[in-house]
């Protein structure tokens, strides 16, 4: 499953919220992957996501594939987006 998700949080996604998404991924039984221009790292890796440097207003994919997927994306895009 792949879905397309603009950024949009208050803060920045410095040390904090970026362990606070990666501590969601790793909930998920998928594999999970951000997508930013040619970059793809796994979302299970705080040194991965930390060198996305996302911000508000980006477009990330989120590309999961696994039994749990549809949630997985679902519970990314609600963590990126409020």
């Amino acid at each position: 499953m792949r879905k397309e998700v603009t950024v949009n949080m208050s803060q920045s996604m410095e040390a904090t919220p970026i362990a606070h998404l990666v501590q969601l991924a790793n909930q998920f039984a998928s594999q999970i992957y951000f997508e930013m221009d040619t970059k793809k790292v796994n979302a299970k890796s705080i040194m991965g996501m930390m060198s996305l440097v996302l911000a508000s207003g980006m477009v990330v994919t989120i590309d999961a594939n696994g039994e749990d997927e549809i949630e997985a994306a679902a519970a990314l895009e609600k963590f990126l987006t409020e």
